[in-house]
């Protein structure tokens, strides 16, 4: 509904002075037209919504509103504590009012937390003429044009592509122009709706009600949305950061959302120093096994990274399960035995090359090969024993897997060592 006075450069510099200097926000986001604010506070990072709508007062929140789709107001509402959504609803307009009355009740997390309430319900054999002065009355109504859901019966038979009313003619049923289109439950998962679009390509799917009543519509831009949050999502769960964070935030918010995970960190970098402190003799001895225990143990991390990035593709996709592991464990493995012989072939002859010490260069390719077997089959076992648990195997996994490559890299070098140089 609302357009883009500000686009590009001009937009994402309003943007960045709202989000970095918090003590003006609120007087630069006054400062801007009704329609510009509506635009800005939608790609402004939750945080900073909820500290902003703190600083306005409710008159010119309802303003702003106002230039907004039911659902996407409903968004912005949702950030305000309860007492307060309900006095916002209150001042709106009857047309957004009921809009977001109806969207605010539900989990934001479920197809009924996506949904556009600009659409007409027809019968199939209604004419042409009845589906187009509808139309009209809805645009006349909301300044938006509706999609149009036809029904056989009271259950969803398809939709009819808004361009056919100005070609057919006026007295034709509408049943001849009506066209299939996938549905989904209101309490479907994000996953399910991205599920449905996948399987059903299409710019938009129906949302049922309890009932099997129409409840709204999904379109393409919203899903869209929300494979891009996931995909960000993803990014952070490997990272152990916190999901609200950005670039804006203070040094006191990036300190809250990071410690926890840095503590565990710690916890896990003391199990592989006490690994490497029970070879401190063979340490002491050959100086120079400290120089390549980081190539061991980052080699494995990295090899580990790489089959877990797969691993939970393949569990989003549901493309595998514990109990179906067993190839894709021989695989994996099999691929770090590989590329295991392939690197420690490369890093026995420079340090042959460099160090002339042909025990060292067989104690190092030796360790390469066995940590990148440990990475494929870490890699493989915890995210998926994490999903059987109930855990998230993107966030979860990462610690394990890197403290397997360590503990087990450190290990399995130093112990060679002790052995064959011994």
């Amino acid at each position: 509904m609302i357009k883009n006075v500000f686009t590009g450069a001009n937009l994402s510099k309003i943007i960045h002075q709202i989000s970095f200097h918090p003590d003006a926000r609120a007087n630069i986001f006054l400062g801007l037209s009704p329609e510009v604010r509506a635009t800005v506070l939608l790609r402004l990072t939750r945080h900073i919504q909820h500290d902003l709508l703190s600083k306005i007062f409710d008159n010119e929140l309802v303003v702003t509103l106002e230039q907004l789709d039911p659902d996407e107001a409903t968004d912005i509402v949702q950030v305000l504590p309860l007492g307060r959504q309900k006095r916002i609803i209150e001042r709106l307009s009857d047309e957004l009012r009921k809009g977001v009355q109806i969207l605010v009740k539900f989990d934001p997390e479920t197809a009924a937390g996506l949904v556009n309430l600009d659409y007409i319900q027809v019968d199939e054999f209604d004419s042409i003429a009845q589906v187009a002065n509808q139309f009209k009355m809805h645009e006349k109504k909301t300044g938006r044009l509706p999609a149009i859901i036809a029904l056989r019966g009271g259950r969803v038979s398809g939709y009819v592509p808004g361009h056919e009313l100005g070609f057919a003619h006026p007295a034709e049923k509408v049943k001849k122009y009506v066209r299939k289109i996938a549905t989904v439950r209101q309490d479907a998962s994000h996953e399910d709706v991205i599920k449905v679009f996948k399987d059903y390509p299409h710019n938009k799917i129906v949302v049922i009600g309890e009932r099997g009543n129409v409840f709204g519509i999904i379109y393409s831009d919203d899903v869209l949305r929300i494979i891009e949050d996931q995909e960000s999502a993803s990014l952070y769960d490997f990272a152990g950061v916190h999901d609200e964070e950005s670039v804006s935030d203070t040094t006191k918010m990036k300190v809250k959302f990071r410690y926890q995970w840095l503590i565990i960190n710690l916890g896990t970098a003391f199990l592989a120093a006490f690994t490497v402190s029970l070879f401190d003799q063979t340490i002491s001895k050959y100086v120079l096994l400290a120089v390549y225990m980081p190539i061991v143990a980052g080699m494995g991390g990295n090899a580990a990274t790489q089959t877990l990035a797969v691993l939970v593709r393949g569990i989003a996709l549901k493309q595998i399960e514990l109990k179906t592991a067993w190839r894709t464990l021989v695989s994996e493995a099999g691929a770090g035995f590989v590329n295991g012989l392939i690197n420690g072939i490369i890093v026995a002859l420079i340090v042959y090359f460099f160090n002339h010490d042909l025990k060292m260069a067989l104690v190092l390719s030796l360790a390469m090969v066995t940590n990148l077997v440990v990475a494929g089959i870490f890699g493989t076992l915890v995210p998926l024993i994490m999903q059987r648990l109930g855990k998230d195997p993107a966030t979860s996994a990462t610690i394990f897997i890197t403290t397997a490559t360590d503990v087990l890299g450190f290990l399995v070098f130093l112990g060679l060592a002790t052995m064959i140089l011994a």
